[in-house]
C-alpha cells in the first residue's frame, strides 16, 4: 500500500493538532487504504467494547471506499451501530438521491448491520433531529467517515458553518454551490430538483468521534482541500474543523491534493 505524506507536520501543526494527510496516486488506491483503516477501527472497537458505533458519509467520494469496506474480512457487522451524517428534507427513503437509499443499497443490503439509525427526510425535520440526536449521544462514536464538499462543506454544514451549536443534528439551508455539486455529481437532473434544506450532523458532533476518516478525490475538490487544510480554521471553511480533532486522517488522491503546498 504505497502512499506519500508530503504535507504531514509532525509536531508543527497548521492548527491545534498535527495535520495527518495521506495522498495516493488514484481514487481506488485511496479508497482501499481508507477502508483498511476503517475496518481496523471497527474491529478494535468491537474487541474492546463488544460493539462499534460508526457514522457513514454518502456521495461519489465514498463509493469505492464503502465497496471495499463491506467486503473486508472479519468484521462482526451484527455488533455495529450505524448513523449517517445528513439527509435532504422532503425526499422519501426510496428516492434514488436520498441518503437513506444510498446507505440501504451500498451497506445494509450487503452486510448485516446490527442497528441503523437512518434519517428520514420525509418526516418532521425537528422531530427527526431529536429522535436520532438522542440516539447518537447515548454513547461515543468510534469512527466517523466524512468527505469535503466543493465549497468546503462538512456533512451539510455549508459556509458559514455553525461551529458552536451543541445540538447533534440540526436543520440547515443548503448553499447554491453545494446544491450545484449534487447536479454535477449526477444525483439530480437540474438545480431546481435539489432540495433547499436538509438535516445535518453538527460540526461539534462530528468532532466528538474517537476517530475521523475523511476522503476527497478529483480535481473539483482541490480548491476546497487547500482552503480547508491549509487556510484559516473557521466557519467559512467548514471542513477546516477536522484540524481541531486529535485523531482525524484525510485521504486524498493526487488530483484533490494538487493545490496543497508541501511542508
Amino acid at each position: 500500500m504505497a502512499f506519500t505524506c508530503r504535507f504531514c507536520r509532525r509536531g508543527a501543526p497548521d492548527g491545534p493538532f498535527p495535520l495527518n494527510l495521506r495522498e495516493f496516486d488514484d481514487k481506488n488506491e485511496m479508497a482501499k487504504a481508507a477502508a483498511d483503516e476503517a475496518a481496523r477501527f471497527i474491529r478494535e472497537a468491537i474487541a474492546a467494547r463488544d460493539r462499534a458505533r460508526i457514522v457513514v458519509a454518502t456521495g461519489n467520494s465514498q463509493i469505492e471506499f464503502l465497496d471495499s469496506l463491506v467486503t473486508a474480512a472479519d468484521i462482526a457487522w451484527g455488533q455495529v451501530e450505524l448513523f449517517h451524517l445528513d439527509e435532504y428534507i422532503g425526499l422519501s427513503g426510496d428516492h434514488p438521491a436520498s441518503f437513506q437509499h444510498y446507505i440501504r443499497e451500498r451497506i445494509l443490503a450487503r452486510v448485516p448491520v446490527g442497528r441503523a439509525w437512518l434519517l428520514n427526510g420525509a418526516a418532521d425535520p425537528e422531530e427527526e433531529c431529536k429522535r436520532v440526536g438522542e440516539a447518537i449521544v447515548a454513547a461515543p462514536i468510534d469512527v466517523t467517515f466524512a468527505g469535503i464538499g466543493e465549497n468546503g462543506h462538512l456533512a451539510f454544514n455549508d459556509p458559514p458553518a455553525d461551529f458552536d451549536t451543541e445540538e447533534p443534528f440540526m436543520v440547515v439551508d443548503l448553499a447554491e454551490r453545494g446544491r450545484q455539486q449534487q447536479v454535477g455529481g449526477g444525483w439530480f437532473a437540474s438545480l431546481a430538483e435539489v432540495p433547499r434544506t436538509a438535516i445535518s450532523m453538527s460540526i461539534r458532533q462530528i468532532l466528538k468521534a474517537r476517530a475521523i476518516l475523511c476522503l476527497a478525490s478529483g480535481a473539483r475538490k482541490a480548491e476546497a482541500v487547500k482552503l480547508c487544510l491549509q487556510g484559516d480554521i473557521g466557519p467559512m471553511a467548514p471542513a477546516s474543523a477536522l484540524r481541531l480533532h486529535e485523531s482525524a486522517t484525510v485521504f486524498l488522491d493526487r488530483e484533490a491534493a494538487a493545490q496543497l503546498q508541501s511542508a
